[in-house]
């Protein structure tokens, strides 16, 4: 028995050693925490708006454009840092199309910003406030937006998620459209979107809330994974 201390400490030291040896969880991959996953929730505003757009008689399909991504990082940032701002205006007085312009793309571009004041946002949260908000409806609804840009950033007492939405200048060639360079110092690295993701039990209800505009509306094919 007097080698009972001696033994309980080493299984604690060697149990603490696994713990401390996790990596940690990064909010924009796809690595099951109860974290903010930013590329999900990305990516089920991509899916929504395919949706959306085909119940309001579209044929076209949204696609993920890297320009406008870009645009959409840059004025999550911007909002997420800067407090006084809330809405399309950014800290340098800049638009939606100025910052559209600046990462590459040309077309007439729109925007929707979604601000939570807590850590993170649920897709179905989100989606409910862009969905009846009239002016936010008639952009995502636009079949003339035919690619759009996502992201979101986390802090401890502010969430920022933004979404720009294009329209191709008419003079592009379609296989064009989406190879221009990105400016220098880009991160436009949550593209495209994952066709399987590693769900765990975790992510269920989330996975729902992102199809609910599917389940309500009968839209087929499901938006889960829009066409590229």
């Amino acid at each position: 028995m007097r080698y009972l201390p001696l033994t309980l400490t080493a299984m604690v030291a060697v149990a603490a050693g696994h713990v401390l040896s996790v990596p940690a969880a990064h909010a924009d991959g796809d690595n099951n925490t109860l974290g903010p996953n930013n590329k999900r929730l990305n990516d089920g505003v991509v899916a929504n708006t395919y949706t959306i757009q085909h119940q309001a008689g579209c044929t076209n399909d949204v696609k993920i454009s890297p320009q406008l991504q870009l645009a959409a990082q840059w004025h999550t940032n911007d909002v997420l840092n800067n407090r006084n701002l809330d809405g399309d205006v950014g800290s340098d007085g800049s638009a939606p199309q100025d910052r559209a312009n600046a990462a590459g793309f040309h077309g007439q571009v729109a925007e929707t910003v979604a601000i939570n004041q807590s850590i993170a946002i649920s897709g179905n949260d989100l989606l409910n406030r862009w969905y009846h908000n009239p002016a936010y409806m008639a952009i995502m609804s636009n079949c003339a937006n035919s690619q759009m840009g996502v992201w979101s950033e986390n802090s401890p007492d502010r969430t920022v998620v933004v979404a720009v939405y294009g329209q191709p200048p008419p003079s592009a060639n379609a296989n064009q459209r989406n190879v221009a360079e990105l400016p220098p110092g880009s991160q436009a690295n949550n593209i495209p979107l994952d066709p399987s993701p590693d769900y765990d039990a975790s992510d269920e209800l989330e996975t729902g809330n992102n199809w609910w505009a599917w389940i309500l509306r009968g839209v087929y094919p499901p938006p889960g994974i829009p066409p590229q």
